[in-house]
């Protein structure tokens, strides 16, 4: 069984950046669906997100490293992708995810120039897309400038 992440004390500063880049992000890529996990002590805690369902927020809203497609990418330090959410038995995404209605997905970890992790930027579609390594290293770039906002650069 697996047991719940801590939530972390305090509010989380950069929500309002972690929007503009989650929506870059879903435009250049014409998804129609995202999150951004911000790093806190320890574990990924939902930053913005555009179109998931309220139910799945509370249960994205702390994600341990290594746990779903956002702590898979955080636990790897790369891109992780699926071609449909919706069919996927790699085990990769968590149950719940299949909730959101998406199929396409990917997750990218925003890391700055210091090689600190500092979130993960997802991004979906509505239908089964094949992600390319092109565009993942594009998602990987906009990540990276929001990271950089982080750590305050």
């Amino acid at each position: 069984m697996d047991t719940p992440a801590p939530t972390p004390k305090r509010a989380l500063p950069f929500t309002e950046e972690a929007l503009k880049a989650l929506d870059l992000a879903i435009a250049e890529f014409g998804c129609q669906a995202g999150t951004v996990h911000l790093v806190s002590e320890g574990v990924l805690v939902l930053a913005a997100s555009r179109n998931i369902p309220e139910f799945v927020l509370g249960l994205v809203s702390v994600v341990p490293v290594g746990k779903g497609i956002a702590g898979l990418a955080a636990e790897r330090r790369e891109a992780v992708s699926l071609c449909n959410l919706q069919t996927d038995t790699s085990g990769q995404a968590r149950p719940n995810a299949k909730a959101t209605g998406m199929e396409g997905s990917v997750a990218v970890p925003a890391i700055d120039r210091a090689g600190v992790l500092r979130g993960v930027v997802g991004i979906a579609k509505a239908e089964a897309y094949d992600w390319s390594d092109a565009e993942k290293a594009r998602l990987m770039e906009l990540a990276a400038g929001l990271a950089q906002v982080v750590a305050g650069e």
